[in-house]
């Protein structure tokens, strides 16, 4: 992509070509297309894969572009210094971009799993590939100068036109390919692989052929040994990438591994099974993990859904509400109340519900809940639902929030003012609702900011913790901070509308196995006790969440 300024001067000497000098216009300007392709694929490759490993889509997106721009200014800088050597030059440079750029999602991947971080990675290939794609356009200009007929004076103002045009059309194609063909086709790994390898024949083909009689001999060979050398090493690294895959993936979620599939969503990773061992069920408990994030442990999943669903259930319940939850596990914990109806799940993901109705383990977990005929699933983004089909039918009595953690970037939106305000219109009168709103211990900023944000949509509200979290991932829902300590409670909050009185925080349900009026009433105190005052809501447009 072309973000550095150009040379405009004419080279003392045309090029001897085997083609006419119009063919010759036209093969560079289409790898100008290609190599511009494949630049945006990396750096969407570079900001997708980082999102993931390190979290907080934003900020990371702002650094890769923010390097990667400045990075290309000094490409194209440094390429002056290629111009005599314009021909040999580029294809040394595409060679180099394609290793750097194939390889970049294999390796950042691979210094997540094995040594815990990729945040340093990731801002060395932001450098590296930009300063590579900013040298390319000053390279191509010369070479695309060098077409005229000796003798012919050009407007190399036309030059720059069409090399800009070939340049941006290639990067809308290359920005589509990405998230439409290879993401969901070949994944990030193998994606990126085969984008070097286009861009590497590309490159190397246009020098080859069309400028070889600008090369000495050893040039030659160098370039093709170079090239030779960088489609070898990518060939390989596909090939092996199912292998890489599987080794990193045990390194991180360990060799308990056992279902791993990737949506065009996220990927979803199951470890280990539903069953206990001897020492209290620590040994073989089921693990659930979406995008790298522990969303289920069987360890103590129970303590968190008895929390999240029992106290909403006091009162009318015969239609309930769940906002995400397609594991199954909170419509378990709804489907035990007598005079249940209806239970309508919302979920984003159809490979988390089909997940839990079909693997063994998880359904065993779940109950077989998502198999009960009062309970209906949707498979819809939870705002984009109650706002387009939520209030087409009757209200409900409870609606229960399921979603991951507000730290998390992509979850701002459903724990919006905007998103509670749409919740509270599909209540029944007397209708309730009860949020997970994460960790109140480790980042309470973010629990009250959702408790402030409740209100301010026109709810009263009862926040309240349960401790006793045996599971949870120390750098936090979002991987972002240096955050040393686990996360062992979570936070709730339970809202009704304003105008109606009465909230109580109980339980009704028998046989709870960790729920009790005294844990509910210690947890609102605990909650109360650390109350962050002041703390305004957070909005669509005001997002307010972060990771304090």
């Amino acid at each position: 992509m072309i973000d550095s300024p150009v040379s405009l001067s004419v080279p003392e000497a045309p090029a001897a070509l085997p083609v006419r000098p119009r063919t010759g216009r036209f093969m560079v300007l289409a790898v100008v297309f290609v190599c511009a392709a494949c630049g945006l694929v990396y750096e969407l490759e570079l900001v997708a894969l980082a999102s993931y490993l390190i979290g907080d889509s934003v900020t990371q997106a702002s650094v890769v572009l923010s390097v990667m721009v400045f990075a290309m200014g000094i490409g194209s800088l440094l390429a002056k210094r290629l111009r005599c050597r314009a021909a040999v030059g580029f294809g040394l440079l595409e060679a180099a971009l394609a290793l750097c750029g194939g390889s970049s999602a294999l390796v950042l991947y691979a210094t997540f799993a094995w040594l815990g971080g990729a945040r340093y990675a990731l801002v060395v290939f932001s450098l590296v590939i930009g300063v590579l794609i900013g040298a390319e356009i000053p390279l191509l200009m010369t070479l695309i100068q060098r077409l005229s007929r000796r003798g012919e004076r050009r407007d190399t103002s036309g030059d720059v036109a069409d090399l800009f045009a070939a340049d941006y059309v290639g990067a809308l194609v290359g920005g589509l390919a990405f998230p439409f063909l290879l993401l969901p086709l070949l994944g990030q790994l193998t994606g990126a692989l085969l984008t070097g390898a286009v861009n590497t024949v590309a490159g190397g083909a246009l020098v080859l052929w069309l400028f070889r009689h600008e090369l000495t001999r050893r040039e030659r060979w160098l370039l093709v040994v170079a090239n030779t050398v960088v489609l070898t090493l990518l060939a390989t690294a596909t090939a092996l990438v199912g292998d890489f895959e599987r080794a990193a993936r045990r390194a991180v979620y360990g060799e308990r591994v056992r279902v791993a599939v990737h949506t065009d969503l996220q990927e979803i990773v199951v470890t280990g099974d539903a069953g206990r061992d001897a020492a209290g069920g620590r040994g073989r408990s089921l693990d659930l993990f979406l995008d790298g994030r522990l969303r289920v442990s069987g360890r103590d999943e129970h303590r968190y859904h008895e929390a999240l669903v029992h106290p909403a259930m006091r009162g009318r319940r015969a239609r309930v509400l769940i906002l995400g939850g397609g594991d199954g596990l909170a419509a378990r914990e709804v489907l035990r109340y007598p005079g249940v109806d209806s239970v309508t799940v919302v979920e984003l993901d159809p490979a988390v519900v089909a997940l839990a109705r079909t693997d063994p383990a998880l359904s065993a977990l779940n109950g077989g809940a998502l198999a009960d005929p009062r309970l209906r699933v949707h498979t819809a983004d939870a705002f984009t639902w109650l706002r387009e089909e939520g209030q087409r039918g009757r209200p409900y009595d409870v609606v229960i929030s399921d979603l991951p953690d507000p730290g998390i970037t992509r979850s701002t939106k459903l724990y919006s003012q905007e998103f509670y305000g749409l919740a509270s219109r599909v209540l029944a009168p007397g209708g309730r609702v009860a949020v997970h709103a994460g960790p109140l211990a480790t980042r309470p900023r973010v629990y009250w900011t959702v408790e402030a944000t409740l209100r301010a949509a026109g709810l009263r509200t009862r926040p309240y913790r349960v401790t006793g979290r045996l599971s949870g991932f120390t750098a936090g829902p979002d991987r972002a901070t240096g955050a040393a300590v686990a996360p062992h409670d979570w936070g709730f909050v339970l809202a009704a509308r304003a105008t109606e009185p009465g909230l109580a925080l109980a339980a009704e349900a028998p046989r709870l196995r960790s729920l009790s009026p005294a844990v509910l009433s210690r947890g609102e105190r605990s909650a109360e006790g650390v109350r962050v005052r002041g703390v305004p809501p957070s909005t669509l447009v005001h997002p307010r969440y972060t990771q304090g």
